[in-house]
């Protein structure tokens, strides 16, 4: 089959990764402390949204959905996101629990992957992030029943506008009830420094049976 002009230039881009090398001694001993050694790298280089994760969860017949959310924060070891719990992601985590994450941050040509368990947050913990949001954004979080078809924009609009105005005279916005935040707890990180002639650097940190992270070093 012919290839089409799009299709021929498609498979001629490509980038050089010129990244500096990484060496298992480079790498600390807690996956979290190296992720959060990495995550300050991309603040400094000024990465553009450096905490927009891939989300990748599967529903009830094995059917995968990736979709792009924001990191909101780290606590023991968890990490944490916020979306409306009607949503395509949160029925899929509901009906399984395992999810994968993964950042790439390409002006410093690195990756760091995630595999985990997630579970909601407590409400007081969803009520706090929520506000914390800008006005608007929570009452966008009202007005969208995410993932649901709509007729057309105007009904969205229009939603807003009716939260708009519901809110108007309150001191606050409440959070929704179908709001709020996961914790994904990791079993396994991997990080991925892009090297010359795709001679990657690639080191997994995954549990034994003792719950104790081992550091490998992968093919690339």
């Amino acid at each position: 089959m012919k290839e089409s002009n799009n299709q021929v230039e498609i498979s001629r881009i490509r980038r050089e990764y010129l990244g500096a090398s990484l060496e298992l001694g480079d790498l600390r001993a807690d996956p979290v402390e190296q992720f959060e050694k990495w995550f300050s790298n991309a603040l400094e280089a000024g990465v553009i949204e450096p905490n927009a994760m891939s989300l990748a969860t599967v529903d009830s017949e094995g059917r995968p959905s990736v979709r792009i959310v924001l990191l909101k924060g780290i606590s023991d070891g968890k990490i944490t996101f916020f979306t409306n719990y009607t949503s395509l992601k949160a029925s899929e985590i509901a009906t399984n629990p395992n999810v994968a994450l993964s950042f790439f941050w390409a002006e410093l040509a690195r990756q760091v992957r995630i595999r985990g368990k997630a579970q909601k947050l407590s409400s007081e913990e969803s009520d706090t992030y929520f506000q914390s949001r800008p006005h608007f954004s929570k009452i966008a979080a009202w007005a969208s029943a995410q993932s649901r078809v709509l007729e057309d924009r105007r009904e969205l609009e229009a939603n807003f506008e009716k939260y708009l105005n519901k809110f108007s005279g309150e001191s606050e916005v409440p959070t929704p009830e179908n709001w709020g935040g996961y914790a994904v707890e990791p079993y396994e990180w991997e990080f991925w420094q892009g090297r010359e002639n795709r001679m990657h650097d690639r080191f997994r940190y995954r549990k034994n049976e003792s719950g104790i992270y081992v550091i490998e070093r992968l093919n690339p």
